[in-house]
């Protein structure tokens, strides 16, 4: 029997709840623990999960023997400093995306994991679906032919922003940080290589994160990618890849379902200045596939991250992709004007 990674989760917010409900499936990897600064929010965690152990502070979750692995679901400023404190507990790492503030802080927090000997991904739990492997694999195939224009979109509406961690700046708020952050990633993933160039404009929020954001990344070989995100505006939160050949359309790329995940290929008609007479040619057939996981995303991507410690199979985040991704948000938030005054104190680039 294979063995099997023990988690212990930090933090009990939203993406906690989804990380742990998730686990039902997994194959390689269980929840043993969850720590919170509240006891009382760690016991109501634990039991509608249900999780044998809750402790009532983060420390205590680190030093637990019963766990080998951490899940960092805490606010994106608190990433840095928690990531660090379980690496020198002995504990590899999970950590929620966006890995850190900076890439500042993301490079100091690999250079800990290098030096304890511990394995650190960035949780992009998407890239763990097969949905994002069969249309990588349509893209390098050929499907398409040449990649010449990607889009994609992540919004969402919120209606109270009192309060939310996503628009305060000093917890690295933002809607690039929150949700833009998976926009990059996926360009960058189909480019498979780094931009040469990228442009940023948004909307700020009266507090000063960025709450509707746009960007524009070039990459070699004459591909551009655009995207949107927002937190307070709705949009169809789709992904294309556009090339010579014909385009693919990814209805859900970022939560794909369990089951019958959707991908498309589809062709544009032929323009009216290349017909050299007669009938205008139809576009090719639209064609839709369907893709299931057999496992929940959380699952997912929590046996990926097993995988990586206990076989040591490469992480489905590297490190250099990670880097990569702060790079291009440390960019973009710096054009927009985002006034990251946390990240400003603890070293960033901006």
């Amino acid at each position: 029997m294979a063995p099997t990674l023990r988690f212990g989760i930090l933090g009990t917010g939203n993406i906690a709840r989804q990380f742990a409900a998730g686990f039902s499936s997994a194959r390689r990897s269980i929840v043993n623990a969850v720590g919170s600064r509240s006891a009382g929010s760690a016991r109501d965690f634990a039991a509608a999960h249900p999780i044998p152990t809750a402790v009532g502070s983060y420390e205590e979750l680190l030093a637990s023997r019963d766990i080998d692995a951490v899940y960092v679901s805490l606010p994106n400023s608190m990433h840095h400093e928690w990531t660090i404190k379980a690496l020198r507990a002995g504990k590899h790492v999970l950590c929620e995306k966006p890995f850190a503030a900076n890439t500042g802080q993301a490079l100091e927090m690999f250079k800990v994991a290098a030096t304890e000997g511990r394995v650190l991904t960035e949780a992009f739990m998407y890239r763990s679906h097969p949905l994002t492997h069969a249309v990588q694999q349509a893209v390098a195939g050929g499907m398409i032919g040449e990649p010449r224009l990607i889009r994609t979109s992540f919004c969402f509406r919120v209606s109270r922003t009192s309060g939310n961690i996503r628009f305060d700046p000093a917890l690295a708020g933002g809607a690039l940080m929150d949700v833009g952050c998976y926009c990059v990633n996926f360009s960058r993933m189909i480019a498979g290589a780094e931009p040469a160039a990228a442009y940023g404009m948004g909307q700020l929020h009266a507090g000063g994160v960025d709450e509707i954001a746009a960007g524009v990344l070039q990459f070699p070989g004459d591909l551009t990618a655009s995207f949107t995100c927002g937190m307070n505006v709705q949009a169809d939160n789709s992904a294309f890849i556009c090339g010579t050949e014909g385009y693919i359309q990814v209805p859900v790329p970022w939560k794909p379902p369990e089951q019958k995940a959707r991908w498309v290929l589809a062709h544009s008609a032929p323009p009216r200045m290349d017909q050299t007479g007669g009938a205008l040619a139809s576009p090719q057939p639209r064609q839709e596939f369907e893709v299931n996981a057999g496992q929940s995303l959380y699952a997912l991507e929590a046996d990926d991250f097993a995988r990586a410690v206990l076989d040591g199979t490469p992480p489905v985040v590297s490190r250099e992709d990670t880097l990569g991704n702060m790079r291009v948000l440390d960019r973009l938030r710096r054009q927009i004007g985002y006034e990251a005054s946390l990240a400003n104190r603890l070293g960033s680039a901006f």
